[in-house]
C-alpha cells in the first residue's frame, strides 16, 4: 500500500516534531536531576553532557543501522577537499552570530544571557572550561549530530533536518543571545555531519567556535554590534552555506546505506 504525498508530508512533518522534542524532554529531565544531585549548574550539564556521550555512543555502536540513512557518504578520500569551504563558512558562522547576537543584547539585553554567565563565573574557571571547551562540543554533537539528525534523515531531507536540528539547538542555551549566536553554527554542523557522516569534524568545529568565541574580547567586536553589520554577516554566511548545501545534496552517492558497524562511537 502505497503512501499518499499529504500523508507522507504530514508523517514528515510529525517526524521532525516528535524526535527533537522527545530527545530534548529526555535531555532536559536528566538535567533537572543531576543538578538536584549535584547541586552547582555548571558541574551538573557537564557530567549530564558525557552521560550523553555514553548513552548516544552506546546506541551508534551496538544499533548502528538505527542511525544510518540513505544516500551513502562520499567516498573518504574525496573529503579533504571539502574543509578549506567549511573553514571559511565557520569563520562567517562566528562573525554573523557574534554580530546579530551583540545587536540583540545591546538593544534588547538579555537577562538570561546575564544570568548564564553568573551562573559560570560562580562555578569557577576550571568547571567553566571543561564545560565550554570539553563536556559540551562533545554532549552537544553527540544529543543533536550524533542522535537528532540522523534520526530526522531517516525521514526527512537535508535542507528539513538541518533547520530543525539548527532551531532547537538554539533554544537549548536558554536565552534569545546565545540563540542568534549559536544558530549559523548548528546549520554548518548539520552540513558537516552530512558530508562526512562522522562526529569528530562537528566535535572540533564547535570547539573552535566556544574557543574563539572565549579569547576573542567582546570590545574587539563591538563595531559589529548593529544591523547592518548583523544583516549583511548572516547574509554572507547565508549565501556560503547554500552553496555548501548544494555540495553536499549534489555529492552524496546514490546506493544503499553503509552500516554503522565499523565506526567508532563517536566517529
Amino acid at each position: 500500500m502505497t503512501t499518499s504525498p499529504i500523508t507522507s508530508r504530514l508523517l514528515g512533518i510529525g517526524w521532525c516534531v516528535l524526535v527533537p522534542v522527545a530527545a530534548v524532554a529526555v535531555y532536559l529531565s536528566l538535567g533537572t536531576f543531576a543538578v538536584l544531585l549535584i547541586g552547582e549548574p555548571t558541574v551538573a550539564t557537564a557530567v549530564l553532557d558525557m552521560l550523553v556521550v555514553v548513552l548516544v555512543g552506546l546506541m551508534r555502536i551496538q544499533r548502528p543501522r538505527r542511525l544510518a540513512h540513505a544516500p551513502a557518504p562520499r567516498p573518504r578520500p574525496e573529503i579533504p577537499r571539502f574543509g578549506w569551504t567549511v573553514l571559511g563558512c565557520a569563520v562567517l558562522a562566528f562573525l554573523a552570530g557574534q554580530s546579530l547576537a551583540l545587536w540583540i543584547y545591546v538593544t534588547a539585553g538579555s537577562a538570561g544571557f546575564d544570568a548564564s554567565n553568573q551562573t559560570r563565573h560562580a562555578a569557577g574557571a576550571l568547571a567553566t572550561l571543561l564545560l565550554t571547551l570539553v563536556a559540551a562540543p562533545v554532549g552537544e554533537e553527540a544529543l543533536f549530530r550524533g542522535l537528532i539528525y540522523p534520526l530526522l534523515r531517516k525521514r526527512v531531507g537535508i535542507l528539513a533536518s538541518t533547520l530543525v536540528t539548527a532551531v532547537v539547538f538554539g533554544p537549548l542555551h536558554g536565552n534569545a543571545v546565545q540563540f542568534a549566536l549559536t544558530l549559523p553554527l548548528a546549520v554548518l554542523l548539520a552540513l558537516v555531519c552530512e558530508h562526512t557522516r562522522v562526529l569528530w569534524p562537528c566535535v572540533l568545529l564547535h570547539l573552535g567556535f566556544n574557543l574563539a568565541a572565549a579569547l576573542v574580547p567582546a570590545q574587539a567586536l563591538g563595531a559589529l554590534a548593529n544591523p547592518v553589520s548583523a544583516v549583511s554577516l548572516c547574509l554572507a554566511f547565508a549565501g556560503w552555506a547554500l552553496g555548501l548545501y548544494l555540495r553536499v545534496a549534489g555529492g552524496t552517492a546514490p546506493g544503499a546505506v553503509q552500516g554503522a558497524g565499523d565506526e567508532s562511537a563517536m566517529q
